[in-house]
């Protein structure tokens, strides 16, 4: 996936909004950086006059509301960069617009430029502090960085971009947002991605290799030389499955190709476990061939990029570890609403006594009279609903086996402290509602598409065994 930070532009010094805002966007729009400027989209102002349309909503904002605060914040930037190798500078482009439009809800007017003048793509999204209707700003908040990572996060999924595998706390850099990419790493990629493009030959592989911007040096042993490069490298020295010799077979069809098992002296990659997250995400790339729409017709590639996002931001990259969260999940749900169920029973059984003990005491003077009345038909029909009021009374302290009177108070008290204990509880409940349900949801979305997958395994495997 992408590293994003959010960038608060102010007015520089010494010169004024407009020159400010054009000098910032002109940047951003440099034509040398986006292929003469084919790499530049817009939203809700033209790309061409963006700096002075940003500056006339400021204006009107002005004008509508009065303010006018020192040290104003004239636009936002959000920086967008993407793992070596891994997108085209269209897709990236096109990325980069839907992060922002999720992230403004299309209330923003915005530019995505997409430069590619570095080893990794990258974006500068440029969005106007004043919202399209001139009369509120975007307001910097507790955590909006991070609201800008989820959306970017799920809108990368969506495109089967790579899940960020997280690193130890001993690696992990708060200066960088990327580790540094070998050159390893970058033309095993570029490998791949020509491969993935079915080349006739060896010939043809290195032809578009070459096109790519490689140079090629024949010899006893092809070697080759990137943008950046000062010495060339051999095929092999790019790990198992990248030799001149595997590279043809894996042309030919002949190689059975495992990423996982590449490990070369230079790069020091340790071979991974399994790991959900990666291997989904391995599978989502896979139907970015041929067969993707038919893919994506088959299971909503959105909804199992929310599943993968989800679990990601809760840690979890092992299936049974997901069965077991989602188990537990929906015990502690069940629990707390059991106990809630209990609480609620016994103010219910609170609330009998008390309304118990107060009938019985305004109507316990007229029963003494009825028993020493001899329990008379003419004194019953004179005081009926008083001595059925005391007799239902009754009826209460017999089902809860009450042989002493509690006292009013302390039944009031109990009943204040289990209201206010079931309260709690409810706030409980409802949080733990949700969490079982999004364990639950992303159980059964992880498991629809794991099946689906199995199925068209099994369906390429009856092919083949009929040719």
């Amino acid at each position: 996936m992408a590293a994003t930070r959010l960038i608060a532009m102010h007015q520089n010094n010494g010169k004024s909004i407009k020159q400010s805002l054009k000098d910032r966007i002109d940047y951003a729009e440099n034509k040398e950086k986006t292929e003469d400027g084919e790499l530049i989209t817009s939203y809700a102002c033209d790309k061409e006059t963006v700096d002075q349309e940003f500056y006339l909503a400021k204006q009107e904002y002005f004008r509508k509301t009065g303010r006018k605060p020192k040290g104003d914040i004239l636009a936002y930037q959000i920086r967008q960069s993407f793992k070596p190798g891994e997108i085209t500078p269209e897709e990236a482009n096109k990325v980069g617009y839907e992060t922002a439009m999720r992230f403004t809800k299309g209330e923003h007017a915005f530019i995505v430029a997409t430069h590619t003048d570095r080893a990794h793509i990258h974006n500068h999204i440029i969005m106007n502090s004043v919202n399209l209707s001139c009369d509120r700003k975007f307001r910097d908040a507790w955590f909006i960085a991070l609201v800008l990572q989820k959306v970017s996060d799920r809108v990368c999924l969506e495109h089967a971009l790579s899940v960020i595998k997280p690193r130890k706390p001993s690696e992990r850099d708060n200066h960088n947002s990327y580790r540094r990419v070998s050159f390893r790493s970058v033309a095993r990629a570029k490998i791949d991605e020509l491969l993935s493009e079915n080349p006739k030959n060896f010939d043809e592989f290195l032809r578009q290799l070459s096109e790519a911007g490689y140079e090629i040096k024949s010899g006893k042993h092809v070697s080759f030389r990137g943008t950046g490069q000062t010495r060339f490298l051999r095929f092999r020295s790019l790990g198992k499955g990248y030799s001149e010799e595997e590279i043809r077979k894996r042309i030919l069809g002949g190689y059975e190709f495992n990423p996982d098992e590449v490990q070369t002296k230079h790069d020091k990659k340790p071979k991974r476990d399994f790991d959900l997250l990666i291997d989904i995400n391995k599978k989502m790339k896979e139907g970015k061939g041929r067969g993707y729409e038919r893919w994506a017709k088959t299971y909503n590639v959105k909804q199992v990029s929310k599943a993968l996002l989800y679990l990601q931001e809760h840690g979890i990259r092992d299936y049974a570890d997901l069965t077991e969260k989602t188990k537990s999940s929906a015990g502690r749900f069940h629990e707390i609403a059991d106990s809630i169920k209990e609480k609620e029973s016994r103010l219910t059984e609170i609330a009998e006594l008390k309304n118990a003990i107060k009938n019985y005491s305004k109507t316990r003077d007229t029963y003494a009279e009825y028993r020493k009345a001899g329990y008379s038909k003419k004194f019953f029909e004179a005081h009926r609903e008083e001595i059925q009021i005391h007799k239902s009374a009754k009826a209460v302290f017999d089902k809860y086996q009450i042989r002493k009177f509690p006292k009013w108070k302390e039944l009031s008290e109990e009943y204040g402290r289990i209201l206010a204990e079931k309260r709690k509880l409810y706030e409980e409940y409802r949080a733990a509602k949700k969490e079982m349900m999004d364990y639950q949801i992303a159980k059964q979305d992880i498991d629809k598409f794991l099946k689906i997958d199995e199925e068209q395994r099994q369906k390429e495997k009856i092919k083949e065994y009929e040719r």
